[in-house]
């Protein structure tokens, strides 16, 4: 990932009993449901409690690279930023890292794609909503457009 990129939004996770596998970790499916949990209060920051309800996306690909184990006992945050604005997607990086120890233990990208939920097809995201993302990330829709560098 690129060193450079800039994570606004940070959220704490708690780890429940449930989600720890035999091997004493978090097990791996975890993960996705802690970045959705993140997704959802980036978007509530971003947009404002009422319109974040308003602002229909679908996932599209999702991609996680575990690089360390997650204990019961980490004290776990998520980050999360755009890195990416297409015309009717965009692209979120996120990761998981121990607060005490700054160890960073999973990243994971995600496509979205607008979603008009009564035709049921995808649909250009709104403008007013791009700005909105550019203005929480204080970057251009240009910067944003750029291609996103692997």
């Amino acid at each position: 990932m690129n060193a450079e990129i800039k994570f606004k939004h940070e959220v704490p996770v708690q780890i429940r009993f449930s989600d720890v596998d035999q091997y004493g970790h978090m097990n791996n499916s975890v993960y996705f449901s802690l970045y959705d949990f993140a997704k959802t209060s980036y978007f509530r920051d971003v947009f404002g409690q009422d319109e974040c309800k308003k602002f229909n996306v679908v996932v599209v690909n999702i991609n996680a690279d575990f690089l360390a184990p997650v204990f019961f006992s980490d004290d776990l945050i998520i980050e999360t930023t755009v890195i990416h604005l297409g015309h009717k997607s965009f692209t979120m990086l996120q990761r998981a890292f121990n607060k005490a120890s700054g160890v960073l233990k999973c990243q994971c990208r995600t496509v979205l794609v607008g979603y008009d939920i009564l035709t049921k097809e995808p649909m250009e995201i709104p403008l007013a909503y791009k700005q909105a993302i550019c203005d929480y990330e204080g970057k251009t829709l240009d910067e944003l457009s750029e291609p996103v560098k692997p």
